[in-house]
């Protein structure tokens, strides 16, 4: 019963927003269609939203944000480095993308902590403002970069650690077949 309640508040939080075959997007909320540009601006604007197809309701949410993020790498100064991205491929089908995702969603967590933590700073503060106030107090920056990357450690040990223990059980279960005890 709790777990249905759960759910209901979560939906509750969401925006719902419906994709139709023309692939026009309609925000439910403002019972308007958007575009792809608004919805970056809900992202933005830390709003929680949900795609779904309006025909099969599947969750299409990933795919359009996959979406935004190209449409922001093909032009201006894109963020991802052509060797990034390969490497990032790379993991796709290896033992390790499991691990990976979890670590980049973990690093740009504590990234976005850490830039949340510094005063005077709101989403919409310009790359330069950014610059200056690093400049201008490069101990405390320090500081919280060096915290940055130590948390950056832990989790990366962490994660090693995890798939260590998933390799150790997955040898004994493959000799455990040949009745080969460890």
């Amino acid at each position: 019963m709790q777990e249905n309640k759960d759910g209901e508040a979560q939906a509750a939080k969401q925006r719902l927003i419906k994709k139709y075959p023309n692939r026009r997007l309609y925000d439910t909320k403002t019972s308007s269609y958007i575009t792809l540009a608004e919805v970056k601006h809900l992202v933005m604007g830390n709003e929680e939203v949900v795609i779904r197809d309006a025909k099969t309701n599947e969750e299409l949410t990933r795919s359009i944000l996959l979406q935004i993020i190209l449409e922001e790498e093909a032009g201006g100064a894109p963020m991802f480095s052509e060797t990034m991205l390969a490497n990032i491929i790379r993991f796709y089908g290896h033992a390790m993308q499991g691990f990976m995702g979890a670590y980049i969603e973990k690093n740009v967590q504590m990234f976005t902590d850490f830039q949340n933590k510094l005063p005077g700073q709101s989403p919409g503060s310009a790359p330069e403002a950014w610059k200056q106030f690093m400049s201008m107090q490069p101990p405390a920056i320090q500081s919280m970069m060096g915290n940055y990357v130590e948390q950056s450690q832990t989790v990366l040990t962490q994660m090693q650690e995890q798939m260590q223990e998933q390799m150790r059980k997955q040898t004994e279960q493959m000799l455990g077949v040949f009745g080969i005890k460890r």
